[in-house]
Protein backbone atom coordinates (compact mmCIF):
# COMPACT_ATOMS: atom_id res chain seq x y z
CA UNK A 1 0.00 0.00 0.00
CA UNK A 2 1.37 3.43 -0.94
CA UNK A 3 1.41 6.05 1.82
CA UNK A 4 0.61 9.74 1.57
CA UNK A 5 4.35 10.41 1.97
CA UNK A 6 5.26 8.08 -0.89
CA UNK A 7 2.56 9.47 -3.16
CA UNK A 8 3.86 13.01 -2.59
CA UNK A 9 7.47 11.97 -3.10
CA UNK A 10 6.54 10.33 -6.39
CA UNK A 11 5.29 13.71 -7.59
CA UNK A 12 1.62 12.76 -7.57
CA UNK A 13 -1.18 14.47 -5.69
CA UNK A 14 -3.60 12.42 -3.59
CA UNK A 15 -7.24 13.25 -2.96
CA UNK A 16 -6.35 13.76 0.71
CA UNK A 17 -3.86 16.48 -0.28
CA UNK A 18 -6.51 18.23 -2.37
CA UNK A 19 -8.99 17.98 0.52
CA UNK A 20 -6.71 19.54 3.14
CA UNK A 21 -5.56 22.22 0.70
CA UNK A 22 -9.16 23.31 0.30
CA UNK A 23 -9.68 23.31 4.08
CA UNK A 24 -6.60 25.45 4.67
CA UNK A 25 -6.96 27.80 1.71
CA UNK A 26 -3.44 26.88 0.61
CA UNK A 27 -2.29 25.66 -2.82
CA UNK A 28 -2.35 21.88 -3.07
CA UNK A 29 1.16 22.00 -4.52
CA UNK A 30 2.42 23.55 -1.26
CA UNK A 31 0.79 20.78 0.77
CA UNK A 32 2.33 18.15 -1.48
CA UNK A 33 5.81 19.68 -1.23
CA UNK A 34 5.68 19.96 2.56
CA UNK A 35 4.38 16.39 2.81
CA UNK A 36 7.17 15.08 0.56
CA UNK A 37 9.75 16.93 2.67
CA UNK A 38 8.47 15.32 5.88
CA UNK A 39 7.49 18.70 7.33
CA UNK A 40 3.77 17.91 7.15
CA UNK A 41 1.66 14.82 7.79
CA UNK A 42 -1.88 13.76 6.92
CA UNK A 43 -2.71 11.00 9.44
CA UNK A 44 -5.18 8.94 7.42
CA UNK A 45 -5.29 5.18 7.80
CA UNK A 46 -6.53 3.82 4.46
CA UNK A 47 -9.31 1.93 6.25
CA UNK A 48 -10.56 4.99 8.16
CA UNK A 49 -10.13 7.14 5.05
CA UNK A 50 -12.40 4.80 3.10
CA UNK A 51 -15.19 5.17 5.66
CA UNK A 52 -15.88 8.36 7.63
CA UNK A 53 -12.54 10.18 7.96
CA UNK A 54 -12.19 13.77 6.77
CA UNK A 55 -8.39 14.15 6.52
CA UNK A 56 -6.48 16.91 8.31
CA UNK A 57 -2.98 18.25 7.75
CA UNK A 58 -0.49 18.88 10.55
CA UNK A 59 2.61 21.00 9.93
CA UNK A 60 3.99 24.54 9.95
CA UNK A 61 2.56 25.32 6.50
CA UNK A 62 -1.00 24.92 7.77
CA UNK A 63 -3.01 26.13 10.74
CA UNK A 64 -2.13 24.83 14.20
CA UNK A 65 -4.18 21.75 15.12
CA UNK A 66 -5.33 20.46 18.51
CA UNK A 67 -5.91 16.99 19.89
CA UNK A 68 -8.31 15.90 22.64
CA UNK A 69 -7.53 12.83 24.75
CA UNK A 70 -10.36 10.61 25.92
CA UNK A 71 -10.49 7.05 27.24
CA UNK A 72 -11.91 4.84 29.95
CA UNK A 73 -9.69 3.92 32.89
CA UNK A 74 -9.67 0.72 34.91
CA UNK A 75 -11.73 2.39 37.64
CA UNK A 76 -14.01 4.91 35.94
CA UNK A 77 -16.03 5.79 32.83
CA UNK A 78 -17.92 3.82 30.21
CA UNK A 79 -18.16 3.59 26.44
CA UNK A 80 -21.19 5.92 26.48
CA UNK A 81 -19.21 8.49 28.50
CA UNK A 82 -16.27 8.33 26.11
CA UNK A 83 -18.50 8.72 23.04
CA UNK A 84 -20.08 11.75 24.71
CA UNK A 85 -16.68 13.26 25.47
CA UNK A 86 -15.48 12.63 21.93
CA UNK A 87 -18.56 14.30 20.47
CA UNK A 88 -18.17 17.31 22.74
CA UNK A 89 -14.54 17.67 21.64
CA UNK A 90 -15.33 17.37 17.93
CA UNK A 91 -18.29 19.76 18.13
CA UNK A 92 -16.03 22.39 19.72
CA UNK A 93 -13.39 22.03 17.02
CA UNK A 94 -10.90 19.35 18.11
CA UNK A 95 -8.88 18.33 15.04
CA UNK A 96 -7.98 14.87 16.33
CA UNK A 97 -8.93 12.40 19.06
CA UNK A 98 -6.71 10.03 21.02
CA UNK A 99 -8.21 7.05 22.82
CA UNK A 100 -6.10 6.37 25.90
CA UNK A 101 -8.41 3.70 27.33
CA UNK A 102 -6.83 1.28 29.78
CA UNK A 103 -10.01 -0.42 30.99
CA UNK A 104 -12.88 -2.36 29.44
CA UNK A 105 -12.99 -4.23 26.12
CA UNK A 106 -10.44 -2.08 24.30
CA UNK A 107 -11.08 -3.51 20.83
CA UNK A 108 -14.82 -2.90 21.11
CA UNK A 109 -14.35 0.58 22.59
CA UNK A 110 -11.94 1.50 19.79
CA UNK A 111 -14.17 0.14 17.04
CA UNK A 112 -17.19 2.06 18.33
CA UNK A 113 -15.26 5.29 18.76
CA UNK A 114 -13.74 5.02 15.29
CA UNK A 115 -17.15 4.45 13.71
CA UNK A 116 -18.25 7.80 15.18
CA UNK A 117 -15.03 9.73 14.58
CA UNK A 118 -14.62 11.83 11.41
CA UNK A 119 -11.25 13.28 12.49
CA UNK A 120 -7.82 11.58 12.79
CA UNK A 121 -7.81 9.04 15.62
CA UNK A 122 -4.77 7.96 17.64
CA UNK A 123 -3.86 5.37 20.28
CA UNK A 124 -0.93 4.16 22.37
CA UNK A 125 -0.67 0.44 21.47
CA UNK A 126 1.47 -0.50 24.46
CA UNK A 127 -1.49 0.20 26.76
CA UNK A 128 -3.42 -2.69 25.26
CA UNK A 129 -0.35 -4.92 25.34
CA UNK A 130 -0.32 -4.90 29.15
CA UNK A 131 -4.04 -5.45 29.73
CA UNK A 132 -4.48 -8.58 31.89
CA UNK A 133 -0.73 -9.12 32.16
CA UNK A 134 2.33 -7.66 33.87
CA UNK A 135 4.48 -5.33 31.81
CA UNK A 136 7.41 -7.71 32.27
CA UNK A 137 5.50 -10.30 30.24
CA UNK A 138 5.27 -8.21 27.08
CA UNK A 139 7.04 -9.80 24.12
CA UNK A 140 8.11 -8.40 20.77
CA UNK A 141 5.61 -10.66 19.01
CA UNK A 142 2.77 -9.45 21.25
CA UNK A 143 3.42 -5.76 20.65
CA UNK A 144 3.62 -6.29 16.88
CA UNK A 145 0.34 -8.21 17.02
CA UNK A 146 -1.37 -5.38 18.94
CA UNK A 147 -0.03 -2.76 16.53
CA UNK A 148 -1.25 -4.68 13.50
CA UNK A 149 -4.67 -5.31 15.04
CA UNK A 150 -5.19 -1.64 15.82
CA UNK A 151 -3.97 -0.66 12.35
CA UNK A 152 -6.53 -3.03 10.82
CA UNK A 153 -9.24 -1.28 12.85
CA UNK A 154 -8.39 2.03 11.19
CA UNK A 155 -6.32 3.94 13.77
CA UNK A 156 -4.63 6.89 12.04
CA UNK A 157 -1.63 7.55 14.29
CA UNK A 158 0.21 5.60 16.98
CA UNK A 159 2.26 6.92 19.87
CA UNK A 160 5.33 4.66 19.76
CA UNK A 161 7.83 5.18 22.58
CA UNK A 162 10.82 3.82 20.67
CA UNK A 163 13.21 6.66 21.54
CA UNK A 164 13.61 5.82 25.24
CA UNK A 165 16.67 3.58 25.28
CA UNK A 166 18.08 1.39 28.02
CA UNK A 167 21.06 3.72 28.43
CA UNK A 168 18.71 6.67 29.03
CA UNK A 169 17.02 5.21 32.10
CA UNK A 170 19.94 6.00 34.40
CA UNK A 171 19.63 9.69 33.44
CA UNK A 172 16.46 10.13 35.50
CA UNK A 173 18.20 9.69 38.86
CA UNK A 174 18.30 13.40 39.65
CA UNK A 175 14.78 14.18 38.46
CA UNK A 176 12.06 15.47 40.75
CA UNK A 177 9.25 13.58 38.99
CA UNK A 178 11.13 10.77 37.24
CA UNK A 179 9.25 9.32 34.24
CA UNK A 180 5.70 10.70 34.04
CA UNK A 181 4.83 9.17 30.66
CA UNK A 182 2.81 5.99 31.20
CA UNK A 183 4.31 4.38 28.12
CA UNK A 184 7.78 5.52 29.05
CA UNK A 185 7.51 4.24 32.62
CA UNK A 186 6.20 0.86 31.48
CA UNK A 187 9.00 0.41 28.96
CA UNK A 188 11.66 1.52 31.45
CA UNK A 189 10.37 -1.09 33.88
CA UNK A 190 10.48 -3.74 31.14
CA UNK A 191 14.07 -2.84 30.18
CA UNK A 192 15.33 -2.87 33.75
CA UNK A 193 13.62 -6.20 34.46
CA UNK A 194 14.98 -7.94 31.35
CA UNK A 195 18.23 -5.97 31.11
CA UNK A 196 17.49 -5.55 27.41
CA UNK A 197 17.14 -2.70 24.93
CA UNK A 198 13.72 -1.18 24.26
CA UNK A 199 11.81 -3.76 22.21
CA UNK A 200 10.09 -1.00 20.21
CA UNK A 201 13.50 0.32 19.17
CA UNK A 202 14.78 -3.17 18.37
CA UNK A 203 11.77 -3.98 16.18
CA UNK A 204 11.33 -0.49 14.73
CA UNK A 205 11.69 -1.54 11.10
CA UNK A 206 9.07 -4.27 11.60
CA UNK A 207 6.74 -1.68 13.12
CA UNK A 208 7.37 0.53 10.07
CA UNK A 209 6.35 -2.34 7.78
CA UNK A 210 2.98 -2.68 9.54
CA UNK A 211 2.32 1.05 9.68
CA UNK A 212 3.29 1.58 6.04
CA UNK A 213 0.81 -1.10 4.95
CA UNK A 214 -2.11 0.89 6.39
CA UNK A 215 -0.51 4.36 6.20
CA UNK A 216 -0.60 4.82 9.97
CA UNK A 217 1.37 7.91 10.99
CA UNK A 218 4.05 7.67 13.67
CA UNK A 219 3.68 9.93 16.67
CA UNK A 220 7.08 9.23 18.17
CA UNK A 221 6.47 9.30 21.91
CA UNK A 222 8.52 11.30 24.38
CA UNK A 223 8.76 8.81 27.20
CA UNK A 224 11.19 11.08 29.05
CA UNK A 225 9.22 14.30 28.76
CA UNK A 226 9.55 16.50 31.86
CA UNK A 227 6.69 16.15 34.32
CA UNK A 228 7.55 19.32 36.22
CA UNK A 229 9.35 22.52 35.34
CA UNK A 230 12.36 21.49 37.47
CA UNK A 231 13.00 18.57 35.07
CA UNK A 232 12.62 20.54 31.84
CA UNK A 233 15.26 20.48 29.13
CA UNK A 234 17.44 18.08 31.09
CA UNK A 235 19.93 15.51 29.83
CA UNK A 236 17.36 12.69 29.74
CA UNK A 237 14.86 14.66 27.65
CA UNK A 238 17.49 15.76 25.12
CA UNK A 239 19.06 12.29 24.87
CA UNK A 240 15.70 10.80 23.92
CA UNK A 241 15.03 13.64 21.48
CA UNK A 242 18.25 12.83 19.62
CA UNK A 243 17.12 9.22 19.26
CA UNK A 244 13.74 10.47 18.00
CA UNK A 245 15.60 12.41 15.33
CA UNK A 246 17.27 9.20 14.19
CA UNK A 247 13.95 7.33 14.20
CA UNK A 248 12.23 10.10 12.27
CA UNK A 249 14.66 9.59 9.41
CA UNK A 250 14.39 5.80 9.58
CA UNK A 251 10.60 5.86 9.50
CA UNK A 252 10.52 8.26 6.55
CA UNK A 253 13.03 6.11 4.69
CA UNK A 254 10.57 3.25 5.22
CA UNK A 255 7.81 5.34 3.61
CA UNK A 256 6.02 6.24 6.87
CA UNK A 257 4.70 9.61 7.92
CA UNK A 258 6.13 10.93 11.18
CA UNK A 259 5.41 13.54 13.81
CA UNK A 260 7.36 13.86 17.04
CA UNK A 261 5.98 14.33 20.55
CA UNK A 262 7.40 16.85 22.98
CA UNK A 263 7.13 18.23 26.52
CA UNK A 264 5.45 18.39 28.98
CA UNK A 265 6.16 20.93 31.72
CA UNK A 266 8.50 23.70 30.52
CA UNK A 267 9.20 27.15 32.00
CA UNK A 268 8.02 29.84 29.61
CA UNK A 269 11.55 31.11 28.90
CA UNK A 270 12.67 27.63 27.73
CA UNK A 271 9.85 26.99 25.26
CA UNK A 272 11.40 28.74 22.25
CA UNK A 273 14.66 26.83 22.68
CA UNK A 274 12.81 23.51 22.98
CA UNK A 275 10.81 24.15 19.80
CA UNK A 276 13.85 25.22 17.78
CA UNK A 277 15.94 22.29 19.02
CA UNK A 278 13.31 19.77 17.96
CA UNK A 279 13.01 21.34 14.52
CA UNK A 280 16.77 21.05 14.09
CA UNK A 281 17.21 17.52 15.43
CA UNK A 282 14.13 16.06 13.72
CA UNK A 283 14.64 17.89 10.42
CA UNK A 284 11.41 19.88 10.62
CA UNK A 285 9.04 16.96 11.31
CA UNK A 286 5.77 18.23 12.86
CA UNK A 287 6.07 18.72 16.63
CA UNK A 288 3.20 17.53 18.84
CA UNK A 289 3.35 18.94 22.39
CA UNK A 290 1.41 18.27 25.56
CA UNK A 291 0.69 21.81 26.66
CA UNK A 292 3.38 22.62 27.57
CA UNK A 293 2.49 23.64 31.12
CA UNK A 294 4.51 26.64 32.27
CA UNK A 295 3.98 26.17 36.01
CA UNK A 296 3.23 23.27 38.34
CA UNK A 297 0.99 25.03 40.89
CA UNK A 298 -2.32 25.16 39.02
CA UNK A 299 -4.20 21.88 39.63
CA UNK A 300 -7.81 22.55 38.69
CA UNK A 301 -6.68 25.24 36.24
CA UNK A 302 -4.08 23.38 34.20
CA UNK A 303 -6.02 24.05 31.00
CA UNK A 304 -5.09 27.72 31.50
CA UNK A 305 -1.37 27.25 32.20
CA UNK A 306 -1.31 24.79 29.29
CA UNK A 307 -2.89 27.37 26.99
CA UNK A 308 -0.20 29.89 27.92
CA UNK A 309 2.54 27.42 27.04
CA UNK A 310 0.69 26.17 23.99
CA UNK A 311 0.52 29.63 22.46
CA UNK A 312 4.27 30.07 22.81
CA UNK A 313 5.05 26.56 21.58
CA UNK A 314 2.88 26.91 18.47
CA UNK A 315 4.29 30.37 17.77
CA UNK A 316 7.87 29.09 17.89
CA UNK A 317 7.59 25.75 16.11
CA UNK A 318 4.93 23.28 17.30
CA UNK A 319 2.24 22.24 14.81
CA UNK A 320 -0.03 20.15 17.03
CA UNK A 321 -1.21 20.88 20.59
CA UNK A 322 -2.53 18.19 22.89
CA UNK A 323 -5.13 19.73 25.15
CA UNK A 324 -4.94 19.64 28.92
CA UNK A 325 -8.14 19.65 30.98
CA UNK A 326 -8.78 21.27 34.38
CA UNK A 327 -8.69 17.79 35.90
CA UNK A 328 -5.14 17.05 34.70
CA UNK A 329 -3.13 15.59 37.62
CA UNK A 330 -6.37 15.13 39.60
CA UNK A 331 -8.48 12.45 37.91
CA UNK A 332 -10.23 11.24 34.77
CA UNK A 333 -11.87 14.20 32.98
CA UNK A 334 -15.62 14.36 32.39
CA UNK A 335 -17.41 15.97 29.43
CA UNK A 336 -17.35 19.44 31.01
CA UNK A 337 -13.59 19.12 31.58
CA UNK A 338 -13.16 18.09 27.95
CA UNK A 339 -15.06 21.19 26.87
CA UNK A 340 -12.84 23.48 28.95
CA UNK A 341 -9.69 21.77 27.69
CA UNK A 342 -10.66 21.99 24.02
CA UNK A 343 -11.62 25.67 24.23
CA UNK A 344 -8.39 26.58 26.04
CA UNK A 345 -6.32 24.70 23.46
CA UNK A 346 -8.26 26.22 20.55
CA UNK A 347 -7.54 29.68 21.95
CA UNK A 348 -3.83 28.84 22.16
CA UNK A 349 -3.72 27.50 18.60
CA UNK A 350 -5.64 30.47 17.20
CA UNK A 351 -3.51 33.00 19.07
CA UNK A 352 -0.38 31.34 17.67
CA UNK A 353 -1.75 31.38 14.12
CA UNK A 354 -2.28 35.13 14.48
CA UNK A 355 1.17 35.64 16.00
CA UNK A 356 2.94 33.79 13.18
CA UNK A 357 0.94 35.57 10.50
CA UNK A 358 -0.93 32.58 9.14
CA UNK A 359 -3.04 33.84 6.22
CA UNK A 360 -6.59 34.69 7.24
CA UNK A 361 -6.08 33.78 10.90
CA UNK A 362 -7.32 37.14 12.21
CA UNK A 363 -10.33 37.49 9.90
CA UNK A 364 -12.73 35.96 12.42
CA UNK A 365 -11.43 38.29 15.11
CA UNK A 366 -12.10 41.27 12.87
CA UNK A 367 -15.63 40.10 12.07
CA UNK A 368 -16.36 39.73 15.78
CA UNK A 369 -14.87 43.14 16.53
CA UNK A 370 -16.93 44.83 13.83
CA UNK A 371 -20.08 43.22 15.25
CA UNK A 372 -19.06 44.29 18.76
CA UNK A 373 -18.45 47.86 17.64
CA UNK A 374 -21.87 47.90 16.01
CA UNK A 375 -23.60 46.38 19.06
CA UNK A 376 -24.65 43.53 16.77
CA UNK A 377 -25.04 40.93 19.50
CA UNK A 378 -26.16 38.08 17.22
CA UNK A 379 -23.14 38.31 14.92
CA UNK A 380 -20.86 38.98 17.90
CA UNK A 381 -21.94 35.78 19.63
CA UNK A 382 -21.93 33.65 16.48
CA UNK A 383 -18.24 34.42 15.89
CA UNK A 384 -17.28 33.29 19.41
CA UNK A 385 -15.36 30.03 19.80
CA UNK A 386 -18.08 28.80 22.16
CA UNK A 387 -21.27 30.55 21.06
CA UNK A 388 -23.50 28.66 23.47
CA UNK A 389 -21.53 29.70 26.55
CA UNK A 390 -21.13 33.29 25.40
CA UNK A 391 -24.85 33.60 24.61
CA UNK A 392 -25.87 32.05 27.94
CA UNK A 393 -23.64 34.45 29.89
CA UNK A 394 -24.94 37.47 27.99
CA UNK A 395 -28.59 36.51 28.30
CA UNK A 396 -28.26 35.66 31.98
CA UNK A 397 -26.79 39.08 32.73
CA UNK A 398 -29.36 40.86 30.58
CA UNK A 399 -32.30 39.09 32.18
CA UNK A 400 -31.19 40.33 35.60
CA UNK A 401 -30.92 43.92 34.45
CA UNK A 402 -33.10 46.84 33.37
CA UNK A 403 -32.42 45.77 29.76
CA UNK A 404 -35.07 43.10 30.14
CA UNK A 405 -37.54 45.78 31.26
CA UNK A 406 -36.87 48.44 28.65
CA UNK A 407 -36.42 45.97 25.80
CA UNK A 408 -33.17 47.52 24.46
CA UNK A 409 -30.00 45.69 23.58
CA UNK A 410 -27.62 48.53 22.74
CA UNK A 411 -25.60 48.07 25.90
CA UNK A 412 -24.72 45.38 28.45
CA UNK A 413 -24.58 45.14 32.23
CA UNK A 414 -20.84 45.82 32.42
CA UNK A 415 -21.18 49.59 31.90
CA UNK A 416 -24.86 50.33 31.51
CA UNK A 417 -26.29 52.60 28.82
CA UNK A 418 -24.80 55.95 29.75
CA UNK A 419 -21.29 54.61 30.42
CA UNK A 420 -21.08 52.36 27.35
CA UNK A 421 -17.95 53.24 25.37
CA UNK A 422 -19.32 51.52 22.27
CA UNK A 423 -22.40 53.74 22.28
CA UNK A 424 -20.23 56.80 22.96
CA UNK A 425 -18.02 55.86 19.99
CA UNK A 426 -21.10 55.71 17.77
CA UNK A 427 -22.12 59.20 18.94
CA UNK A 428 -18.58 60.50 18.34
CA UNK A 429 -18.58 59.13 14.79
CA UNK A 430 -21.89 60.85 14.08
CA UNK A 431 -20.58 64.17 15.37
CA UNK A 432 -17.27 63.86 13.50
CA UNK A 433 -19.06 63.00 10.29
CA UNK A 434 -21.44 65.94 10.76
CA UNK A 435 -18.50 68.28 11.41
CA UNK A 436 -16.75 67.05 8.28
CA UNK A 437 -19.85 67.75 6.17
CA UNK A 438 -20.14 71.26 7.61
Amino acid sequence: MTTQLEIARSGHMSEAVKCVAQQEGIPAETIKEELAAGRLVIPANTIHLSSNLVPKAIGRAVSVKINANIGASTVLSSLADEIDKMQVAIDLGADAIMDLSTGGDLDSIRAELLSNCPVPFGTVPIYQAIVDRDVEDITEELILEVIENQAKQGVDFFTIHAGLLKEHVDLIRGRVCGIVSRGGALLAKWMVHHNKQNLLYERFDDICDIMRQYDVCFSLGDGLRPGCIADATDEAQIAELRTLGELTQRAQENGCQVMVEGPGHVPYDQIKYNMELQQKICNGAPFYVLGPLVTDISPGYDHITSSIGGTAAATYGASFLCYVTPREHLGLPNAEDVKSGVIASKIAAHAADIARGFPGAAERDKRLSIARANLDWDSHLLEALDTDTARAMHEQACNRSHMAKDGTDDYCTMCGRQWCSVRINAELKERLNAATKN
